[in-house]
């Protein structure tokens, strides 16, 4: 297991140099003549960028102030955001390359063509008539052959000298051809000869390609950013469930996911979404999990924006991996006294229906994983239930046990999701076949809905959302009778 850790260790790192190397030629080395300052200070900054990402990744699990963990993790997990966007913006624009260079080839080729015909136009236009054919007034042409000549060449030339009836006998369209004769420079044996003109075409298609890339990527993560930042919005879901009594028609729970207070995301953000699922006025809240990331020491004062909630049925908390990140039993107590009653493998009845809660997957490496027996095994099948479950995935488990609603998170809804292709990112168990939104599940002939919410913060290594914007869901539960 060691060695196939460290081959498996030395295959990552060697796959991340090979990409920043081959980020460093495109955007630097093939944009400049020749080495210099600008392929240099390439070379820094790429390699400072790591160490501060290096930094972030350290001091995040480091016992260190609070203060420090935050200066470090925004440029370090930024830096991360980038480097992705900028590989992926300069791989796609790669096939533009030869198709540009291409195209500049033949606009010179063309050019080049109409100017050599303009020349050759010039050069061959018929000279004036000498002697008797001149007319009135003009001066008779000057004739080579009236210079004396001799064996040896011109009259009176000097040994070596070229006869003066031969320079004359250049002008014109000979000296052209002449000139046109001239070899280029040859390259060294097995090389092809320098075109100035190539290299120039390559250097600025070079230099147009990695522009753009670097500005669809820079333009990419500051959007991402400032979506995060600017807080969620609310998604509207009208659910239908056969055994709720018309009683609780129009039932309304906010849903919250992923909000991942740490070092990134602090008391600001809390404060924001809290806000935004207020300003709802639901009957019911349900935060499904990843909360934190974090200890209660350094996020205590970061998630106490929580207590201000208010639903007319509470707030309920269920935990995610993240929470067995960061110390689950204090952070229930501490959701707990800041008013959020948590669901441990537990279950409470609300008029119309019953809610129930499970722990994470990731809390059985504690003993405190998953019970839906415990949870669920001595409920009256006949009323409705709306089951609390981080993870998607837990959805199997719901249909056996005759959930009618799971409420999940955990999948961000993708986070970095490329237009028309779909999540680039996600932490979603593929067997759901949902990263968010409503769906249903089938088994033992039981069928549930299962509703993932795209949450509302981000994962603690890229603190960028696109196509995918931080959302919380306002469910609204209808009555089939």
């Amino acid at each position: 297991m060691v060695v196939v850790f460290v081959l498996v260790t030395l295959l990552v790192l060697a796959c991340v140099v090979a990409a920043n190397w081959y980020l460093w030629r495109r955007l630097f080395r093939d944009t400049t003549r020749g080495p210099g300052a600008v392929r240099r200070t390439g070379a820094v900054l790429i390699a400072g960028g790591w160490l501060l990402a290096v930094a972030a990744f350290a001091g995040t699990r480091a016992d260190i102030p609070f203060w420090l963990k935050r200066a470090l993790a925004w440029p370090g997990y930024l830096w991360l955001a980038l480097t992705l966007y900028l590989l992926l913006a300069v791989l796609v624009t790669e096939p533009l390359r030869p198709v540009l260079r291409r195209l500049l080839g033949r606009t010179a080729a063309r050019e080049a063509g109409t100017g050599r015909a303009e020349r050759t136009e010039a050069v061959h236009e018929p000279a004036p008539a000498s002697g008797a054919e001149a007319g009135p007034g003009t001066e008779p042409a000057f004739e080579a052959d009236a210079v004396p000549r001799s064996d040896s060449g011109a009259a009176g030339a000097e040994p070596g000298r070229a006869p003066a009836h031969d320079v004359r006998e250049k002008s014109g369209s000979c000296a052209v051809a002449e000139a046109r004769a001239v070899p280029e420079e040859t390259a060294p044996a097995g090389e092809e000869p320098a075109r100035p003109q190539e290299l120039s075409r390559r250097l600025f298609v070079s230099r147009v390609v990695a522009g753009a890339a670097a500005a669809a990527a820079v333009g990419t993560v500051a959007h991402g950013t400032h979506g995060v930042l600017r807080g969620p919005r609310v998604k509207r879901v009208t659910v239908p469930l056969a055994k709720l009594p018309r009683a609780a028609h129009g039932f309304r729970i906010a849903v919250v996911s992923d909000i991942h207070l740490g070092p990134v995301l602090g008391r600001g953000f809390a404060q924001k979404v809290v806000d935004t699922i207020n300003a709802t006025q639901p009957d019911l809240i349900a935060v499904v999990g990843d909360l934190v990331d974090g200890s209660v020491k350094d996020l205590g004062p970061a998630a106490a924006p929580l207590a201000e909630l208010r639903a007319r049925h509470g707030a309920y908390f269920v935990t995610g991996n993240h929470e067995y990140f960061s110390g689950a039993e204090q952070w229930v107590e501490e959701v707990r006294r800041l008013g959020l009653l948590p669901l441990e493998n537990a279950r409470t009845e609300l008029p119309g229906f019953d809610l129930a809660g499970v722990n994470d997957v990731q809390g059985e490496r504690e003993g405190q994983g998953p019970d839906f027996e415990r949870a669920l095994g001595d409920r009256d099948p006949a009323r409705a239930c709306v089951l609390l479950a981080h993870q998607p995935v837990q959805i199997h488990e719901a249909v056996r046990y005759g959930v009618d609603l799971q409420l999940s998170g955990h999948t961000h809804g993708g986070q970095l999701c490329i237009p028309f292709y779909g999540a680039l990112v996600t932490n979603c168990d593929l067997d759901t076949d949902r990263v968010k939104g409503l769906s249903t599940h089938t088994a033992e002939g039981r069928t549930s809905y299962l509703h993932v919410s795209a949450g509302c913060g981000t994962n603690r290594y890229t603190p960028v959302r696109f196509a995918c914007p931080p959302e919380a869901t306002l469910l609204t539960l209808v009555s089939r009778e």
